[in-house]
């Protein structure tokens, strides 16, 4: 397990409302999207960052985390394993608070590293999924 449920609802509930969500494009069809929707439903604002760097859900996107001109709570990360680390280290490097990787997005070292520069961090989970049980963990 890569997240107590402790971790988990300090990240929904007390981290911020800003989420970088790292993967996200305009394709409906992808997890991403769909996931953004349940956050913007919880009240979260988020910034898509993906290459083509469109808007999603009315947000601007961004190429990169460190093209954001504002700071960015929690990065939702939705890349393969072999990416995730150099996302992570991002989001240490821009100041974010916590580094959530999606349900089979793993990288232990990169979760040892974040975690050991301060941040919370949650693996192999999706939000999504989280959120509805948040009332149940009271």
């Amino acid at each position: 397990m890569y997240a107590d449920d402790e971790t988990v609802r300090r990240i929904l509930k007390d981290t911020g409302d800003t989420w970088a969500v790292v993967g996200l494009s305009g394709n409906r069809s992808r997890a991403a999207y769909g996931v953004a929707e349940v956050l913007r439903r919880f009240g979260k604002r988020v910034v898509p960052v993906h290459p083509k760097a469109e808007p999603v859900h009315g947000e601007q996107g961004f190429a990169s985390l460190a093209d954001i001109p504002f700071p960015v709570d929690v990065v939702d990360v939705f890349v393969n394993s072999d990416l995730a680390g150099g996302v992570a280290d991002e989001a240490v490097a821009v100041g974010a608070k916590a580094v959530w990787f999606q349900l089979g997005v793993i990288d232990e070292a990169a979760y040892e590293r974040t975690r050991g520069a301060g941040l919370a961090m949650v693996m192999d989970r999706c939000p999504a999924i989280e959120i509805p049980r948040l009332d149940a963990r009271r």
